[in-house]
């Protein structure tokens, strides 16, 4: 049963949904153009996260899932377009040294006043242009909904820039949707055809488990996958 508090942050998100549609309506989707939309909706947002449609305001359940299941994986950690920051903080809470980084200044802004008294280091960096003393230096990498939120002209860099973050033996995860290959795609979002999904193969990356789920919309279906990858040592 939803509380009234439930019911209110389920209409807000709603009526944002409508107008971040129409920020994004005819947009021209390059880079640029991405870029100016992230910190357009956290600017109109004004401090409600249910202007905010990718802020959930809680851990992905697969990252929880993983986390209790793996309670011995412990080191550094960074979360990849860490948002209002839930993940970053899930990676701490599981005793890894974690940073949180986001393209956006006012989502690392508001990820700070979130969690003050937090351990994470939240920081603006651009996943094209990462710090160099970042590369390969993570035991753990986590990738939610990233990939899917950039033009998939993107992927030719961005799969590897997310790859090169992880350190030898260190582990990746990539939770996305996904799309059947040369399926039609009308973005954003962009997900992954079943190759590209695949593709950390190509960048030193092994498979160790991959889940298939889905998750129900008003009208719609969505496929996603939620991919474990372990680096060669």
């Amino acid at each position: 049963m939803s509380t009234k508090k439930d019911d209110d942050f389920i209409k807000r998100r709603e009526a944002a949904m409508a107008e971040v549609h129409l920020i994004d309506k005819d947009s021209v989707h390059d880079m640029p153009e991405r870029e100016h939309f992230f910190e357009e909706v956290y600017s109109r947002a004004k401090g409600d996260a249910a202007a905010v449609p990718w802020a959930d305001l809680a851990t992905k359940d697969k990252l929880a899932e993983w986390l209790d299941n793996n309670p011995d994986h412990q080191g550094r950690a960074i979360d990849i377009g860490c948002g209002l920051g839930d993940n970053a903080e899930a990676l701490s809470e599981a005793w890894y040294e974690t940073i949180g980084f986001d393209f956006s200044a006012k989502a690392i802004g508001w990820a700070r006043q979130r969690f003050e008294e937090s351990d994470v280091t939240y920081r603006q960096a651009d996943l094209f242009d990462l710090p160099q003393e970042w590369l390969g230096s993570f035991d753990l990498v986590h990738e939610c909904y990233t990939l899917q939120s950039i033009p998939s002209e993107t992927l030719e860099k961005s799969i590897p820039a997310v790859a090169s973050l992880v350190a030898p033996d260190g582990i990746l995860l990539v939770y996305t949707r996904i799309r059947p290959e040369n399926g039609e795609v009308d973005g954003p979002p962009w997900p992954l055809e079943e190759s590209k999904a695949m593709s950390f193969v190509d960048h030193g990356l092994e498979l160790i488990s991959r889940e298939d789920f889905t998750l129900e919309r008003p009208g719609r279906v969505l496929p996603h996958v939620f991919c474990v990858w372990k680096k060669k040592a």
